[in-house]
């Protein structure tokens, strides 16, 4: 099995590189088991997502707000909203991913009426795409199309992409739905992911509940109620679980062990960085590092 290591930098925006040689998307299958966490991690991209899974259920976060995507419906994702995937049970997950710039979605003339309202707006951060309705549908099989014309690059491959993305974007809009601007909600996500970005920066130094909390320009029980609101976890209990995340990658370093990693991380012992790994985990970071190495 090989096992993929998902990159985002220190504000939590994912570092793949979402498009092809010639055109501004990604598409690709991928399964959530074969991340290095087990998990698809928080983050967040200015690509709007297409999802559509193929295999088994997934649990997705979308900022605050979690649902369960069946097999054969998929997700919307709008642009620059945090979010997360596992799971639901362990089925093998497997789904198909479309990150799409949105300025490429429809001609620059169309944009401004067409796109831009919606990839602003903050009561649509995202739609569930149900197989069963027409326009679901109709999005869905254009993600296979699409898929599908990546992977074979038929002749003229792009022009039929661009068709059917114009096709994506005009049933997702016929919805009708009423676009709101709450500057409220905007500064919320924009707190959050300075405190996240805060975080990320100095994660191998002593972090304190105010450090956090200065960062999103909050006080500390407001930091405690972001936290708690949106990634459902306590500040602090977030920086341990992201140590343990970092650590991941460390322990499969052939020249790595374990005192150095668990200081490099931000631990200040190693008895409490194997307690805690152990817990998350469910075996020592030694352990995990030989099975790792066994894996190779």
């Amino acid at each position: 099995m090989q096992i993929k290591n998902f990159m985002v930098d220190q504000s939590l925006k994912e570092l793949t590189n979402h498009r092809t040689v010639v055109l501004p998307i990604a598409c690709y299958e991928t399964r959530i088991d074969q991340n290095i966490n087990g998990y698809i991690p928080l983050h967040w991209h200015d690509e709007i997502q297409f999802v559509l899974i193929l295999k088994g259920e997934a649990i997705f976060q979308i900022n605050e707000e979690k649902l369960v995507v069946r097999e054969g419906d998929g997700l919307f994702i709008n642009s620059g909203c945090l979010h997360m995937a596992e799971e639901k049970n362990p089925s093998g997950c497997v789904y198909i991913c479309l990150n799409v710039s949105p300025h490429f979605i429809l001609p620059q003339d169309l944009y401004t009426t067409y796109v831009h309202p919606y990839i602003q707006a903050t009561n649509l951060l995202y739609l569930y795409l149900d197989a069963k309705k027409h326009w679901g549908k109709n999005i869905l099989d254009a993600i296979i199309k699409i898929n599908q014309w990546i992977q074979q690059k038929s002749p003229y491959y792009e022009i039929n992409i661009t068709v059917q993305l114009t096709l994506i974007w005009q049933n997702l809009i016929i919805n009708g739905f009423q676009l709101e601007y709450d500057q409220t909600e905007m500064l919320k996500s924009h707190r959050m992911k300075q405190m996240l970005n805060w975080i990320h920066l100095h994660y191998a130094e002593k972090i304190m509940l105010d450090d956090i909390a200065k960062a999103g320009q909050l006080s500390r029980s407001e930091c405690c109620r972001y936290f708690k609101r949106i990634l459902k976890t306590t500040p602090l209990r977030y920086v341990t679980d992201y140590r343990i995340q970092k650590s991941l990658i460390l322990l499969q370093q052939a020249e790595s062990n374990v005192t150095e990693v668990a200081y490099q991380v931000g631990f200040n012992s190693t008895s409490y960085f194997i307690d805690i790994f152990r817990k998350t985990m469910n075996m020592t970071p030694l352990a995990y590092k030989k099975y790792k190495m066994n894996d190779c």
